[in-house]
């Protein structure tokens, strides 16, 4: 999904930087100068390393083979468990360090946005920017007001589990394909949660951006990630799993932060960070919609808080229209025609085929059942830019038109990739495939091998996983300097071959110096937490 809400659809590299107003404790980055870069990122589900057409296996390529429902995408309920939603808020809410601040206050916080103002008086909402005619607008385009799931500012989501409003975890998802090659983080780390549907259907999903915290080893340091969800794989203990992903997102691999960070959500300046999403269901139209958690201090005084966000890959629907009179329309035509967008957007692999759109053309909600999120309808004739695409489509040899292109962007729109655009002829022989009804995990469960787990959509099945498989095993498998895994007993290793020998290295010289033995390898799986 473009940045839309599940795990699905593949983001631009971005730059961490460590500021000092970050808050990061239990973490000790090393700081590396780097040129400025844009720290925001432009894509939500395509960027990074897996922004690429899925890479061939090779027989160099044997040596890690993953399960992608152990190591991808993780729905068991013996797992998720261990993951509620109360757990993720107060620690969140915790690390805020706001005298009184509760998990209550936030989640309502955060859905009062939802509602005209003054609604609870404790942060954004809705209409606070309007046009002319008075309607409210986010970012330039329409922002509708949703009283419907406004209605949970009222509400408590974590007392009563037999409650209507009570959110339970559905999914974790692991997205190391969104890492940069420089490696300047280690891609993102979700956690779906859904409101019990007797009262209405709900999602939210916290995707946490983590930082590397060794980026002059570039991506290797973050070996320690992938190695822990690789070794997921050939772990048959469903409580053992469940355990290291806990302890992964509430408390962090040896040196690196907790996922579940509000840095790793918003709070952070000066490096790319991650954002809270919701699916809404409750009222009126679907619609998918984008936020970050804002931590503002002035002095000693400090406040946590949910903003609104313009949801990333969601150009407003009406500027494809060849009647549109918005300001930016102009631009918004000259970036459709450009030779970047036009030929990223032709890259006939469903997996890579992609565009940035800058945030002054993105809208804040991504509506399923609207004219306005429909770019194809949006674009009818196509007026002016249509010739000037199809000229650049020509200069490349591409069969494809136009409205490929058009309908190509609309899949990695929020609503395109949820629902909008299931079947959809994409040109060059690609269809979009299938989601499960606006979502791509869904609240009903199924009976998987190891019990039950809530069901994922044909489209990750089939397409996405896939693909973040083949991302992730060559990742793995590239030639490293360490002449064995650090987990097996062998020669002596450079501490500079792996960061979990430089982590063993520094407690216990004679693993680098002399021979790496079971005693090294228990100090392997104490200190890193990467041996199963």
């Amino acid at each position: 999904m473009s940045k839309c809400i599940l795990s699905v659809c593949l983001a631009l590299p971005v730059a961490l930087f460590l500021s000092a107003c970050d808050t990061q404790p239990g973490a000790e980055p090393v700081s590396v100068e780097a040129p400025p870069r844009e720290v925001e990122r432009l894509h939500s589900e395509r960027g990074g390393i897996g922004a690429v057409p899925t890479p061939e296996r090779t027989s160099a390529m044997a040596g890690v083979s993953i399960n992608p429902r152990r190591s991808l995408f993780v729905t068991e309920t013996a797992i998720l468990s261990q993951f509620s939603f109360k757990a993720v808020m107060d620690q969140l809410v915790a690390q805020s360090g706001v005298p009184g601040l509760t998990s209550l206050q936030l989640f309502r916080q955060l859905w009062d946005t939802q509602n005209p103002r003054p609604g609870l008086g404790l942060g954004e909402h809705c209409n606070d920017q309007v046009d002319g005619a008075n309607r409210p607008i986010f970012n330039g385009f329409p922002y509708a007001c949703r009283p419907g799931e406004g209605v949970q500012a009222q509400r408590d989501p974590f007392s009563n589990p037999g409650s209507s409003d009570f959110y339970s975890p559905i999914g974790l998802a692991m997205r190391f394909d969104l890492a940069p090659a420089d490696g300047s983080d280690c891609g993102e780390y979700r956690i779906v949660f859904a409101k019990n549907p007797s009262g209405g259907r709900n999602l939210v999903i916290f995707e946490a951006v983590l930082p590397n915290p060794t980026p002059a080893l570039g991506l290797d340091g973050c070996l320690p990630v992938a190695e822990l969800w690789e070794g997921l794989s050939i772990n048959n203990s469903v409580t053992d799993r469940a355990t290291k992903l806990r302890d992964f997102y509430f408390n962090g691999l040896p040196g690196f932060m907790p996922v579940i960070h509000l840095d790793n959500y918003g709070a952070a300046t000066g490096r790319a960070t991650g954002q809270l999403r919701t699916n809404q269901f409750m009222a009126g139209n679907w619609l998918l919609r984008e936020f970050k958690l804002t931590r503002n201090c002035v002095g000693a005084s400090c406040t946590l808080k949910a903003t609104i966000s313009t949801d990333k890959v969601n150009p407003f629907g009406g500027l494809f229209s060849p009647g549109s009179a918005h300001p930016t329309t102009a631009d918004f035509r000259d970036l459709l025609a450009s030779p970047a967008v036009v030929a990223g957007l032709a890259v006939n692999d469903l997996n890579a085929f992609n565009y940035t759109v800058p945030d002054r053309f993105n809208g804040a909600q991504s509506d399923q059942q609207s004219f306005e999120n429909n770019y194809v309808a949006q674009f009818g004739s196509g007026g002016t830019v249509k010739p000037r695409m199809q000229a650049q489509l020509t200069a490349l040899g591409s069969t494809l038109t136009p409205e490929n292109l058009v309908a190509r962007a609309q899949a990695l729109s929020c609503a395109g990739c949820h629902q909008l655009s299931n079947g959809a002829n994409l040109g060059g022989g690609l269809q979009w495939p299938g989601s499960l009804g606006f979502v791509h995990v869904a609240e009903s469960t199924e009976n998987g091998p190891e019990g039950p787990r809530f069901q994922i959509s044909p489209a990750l099945t089939n397409v996405f996983l896939p693909h973040r498989k083949a991302i992730l095993e060559e990742f793995l498998n590239r030639p490293r300097g360490c002449a064995h895994s650090t987990c097996v007993m062998g020669g002596p290793l450079p501490a500079t071959c792996h960061p979990c020998a430089a982590t063993v290295c520094e407690v216990d010289s004679v693993c680098c110096s002399s021979n790496w033995d079971s005693i090294c390898v228990e100090e392997a799986q104490a200190l890193c937490n990467i041996c199963n």
